[in-house]
């Protein structure tokens, strides 16, 4: 009996199950009869649904609910919990490393395939900013959102017990670097959240909360246009969140923020949203790489030069065909992404059947951004919204995007509740030490012997 097809998608993200989905649908017939086969190698055993996140974080939405669990959804496929370390394309072949595997201590395996697509999505792009590894906060994952959650509102709790007027400051002073969709989301929301948290406290008020927006170009949102981007700075600073304009966060070691203006912030919270940078994996391949470090794709989403190679999303540079000048690239977000699996999973089936394959093709219709509860910008084919219109539009498209009608459905049922009740405001930063209460229990207790030592 000859081998199945197998192929291989590295990484669960958007690019990953979308295309795992596709294929199952386009390949039902080489699935059951046994001539194919799909393997998808992620970290997580979920997708994260991250316009999401924001709302996860300011209690809007339950962390479950922002999450596709991949075994459930791509039931065609067989799931490998793990990460790729390595693709040698040339010999097909893919180094993993596994849960198995570390707990065997027999070191890393190697994967063949047919057919690769390589969609690992990207990672936080920092920069060496003194203390931002000790001290700051990513925003890419729903257990960082969470995180950052509960780490507000423990900031608010120090605050309200201390007497030193040093920590109570810097404890309530909220510093956000990156001015585009993650930070900008991820701050509205919180300031959110924060503000209505402050009425349960006796002695912090809204007005006591500083929180501060670090951007270093000239604008921010800047994917629904200038002229809305104002719009958001003007609300935000209604709101009185101080929006810095091009400037840089130079250091923040010791708990306090320097700004390349000169501010010193002492801060306990500095959340880095500051762009993403393609994963690392793609320079431990051999497949062509562009000056950024994605792959140099074709409009069909084939790798360059690298047959039975694909790729999509974060790690794709894929040129735009829509676009009027020439050499333009398509955006690296989920708008493209989304729609990018589509065709890809399309074109490795009918590269399979030897049938011809057709283009990746989509104008850009534009942007919706949320800025907290009930206001939000868009900028959508040609169409500007703000205030109330824009945010139910950013809910709407939302909600048709996130997979699957069982979690279309409980993020509805979530948003429904939330109108007619009030927000939830506890801090479950135990979560992240689960342990730490029984392995006190478990300690042996001193000996009564020992004595202080002076």
């Amino acid at each position: 009996m000859t081998e199945p097809a197998r192929i291989l998608v590295v990484g669960g993200g958007y690019v990953g199950m979308y295309t795992a989905l596709r294929l199952q649908r386009q390949l039902r017939a080489e699935l059951r009869a046994g001539t194919a086969e799909i393997v998808v190698v992620t970290p997580e055993p979920y997708m994260t649904y991250q316009p999401f996140l924001p709302e996860a974080a300011a209690g809007s939405l339950s962390p479950r609910h922002v999450v596709v669990p991949l075994r459930r959804v791509l039931d065609h496929c067989r799931i490998v919990i793990g990460e790729v370390r390595s693709v040698d394309h040339a010999k097909r072949t893919a180094t993993l490393a596994t849960l198995a595997t570390e707990e065997e201590g027999t070191g890393a395996t190697e994967l063949t395939y047919d057919e690769l697509v390589i969609a690992p999505g990207s990672v936080s792009r920092t920069l060496p900013v003194p203390g931002l590894a000790d001290h700051g906060i990513g925003f890419k994952t729903v257990e960082e959102a969470i995180g950052l959650r509960n780490h507000v509102i423990e900031q608010m709790d120090i605050a309200s017990s201390t007497r030193d007027p040093a920590l109570r400051d810097a404890a309530l002073t909220f510093v956000f670097v990156g001015g585009g969709y993650a930070g900008v989301e991820a701050l509205a929301e919180l300031e959110d959240m924060a503000r209505y948290t402050a009425r349960y406290y006796h002695n912090v008020k809204p007005e006591d909360l500083r929180w501060v927006l670090v951007e270093a170009s000239d604008r921010i949102l800047p994917e629904v246009g200038a002229e809305m981007g104002r719009y958001a700075i003007r609300e935000l600073r209604g709101r009185n969140i101080d929006v810095r304009l091009e400037t840089r966060l130079d250091s923040c070691e010791d708990r306090v923020a320097v700004l390349s203006d000169g501010t010193r912030l002492p801060t306990r919270t500095v959340v880095w949203t500051a762009g993403v940078k393609p994963a690392p994996v793609l320079a431990a391949t051999d497949l062509p790489l562009n000056e950024r470090g994605r792959l140099r794709c074709t409009a069909e989403l084939a790798v360059d030069g690298a047959p039975h190679a694909w790729a999509a999303g974060d790690a794709a540079a894929v040129p735009d065909v829509t676009a009027e000048e020439p050499g333009r690239e398509c955006a690296p977000n989920a708008q493209h992404a989304v729609r990018q699996a589509k065709v890809l999973a399309e074109n490795i089936a009918a590269s399979l059947r030897g049938q011809p394959l057709k283009q990746y093709a989509h104008a850009y219709a534009g942007s919706v951004a949320s800025l907290g509860l009930h206001k939000g910008v868009a900028h959508v084919y040609g169409r500007k919204l703000k205030g109330y219109p824009a945010w139910f539009m950013h809910r709407a498209y939302h909600l048709s995007r996130v997979p699957t009608f069982n979690r279309k459905a409980r993020v509805l049922a979530e948003w429904t509740l939330s109108g007619l009740f009030k927000r939830e405001i506890v801090s479950l930063g135990s979560l992240e030490h689960p342990r730490a209460e029984f392995e006190l229990a478990a300690a042996p207790p001193p000996d009564p012997g020992d004595k202080p030592s002076s």
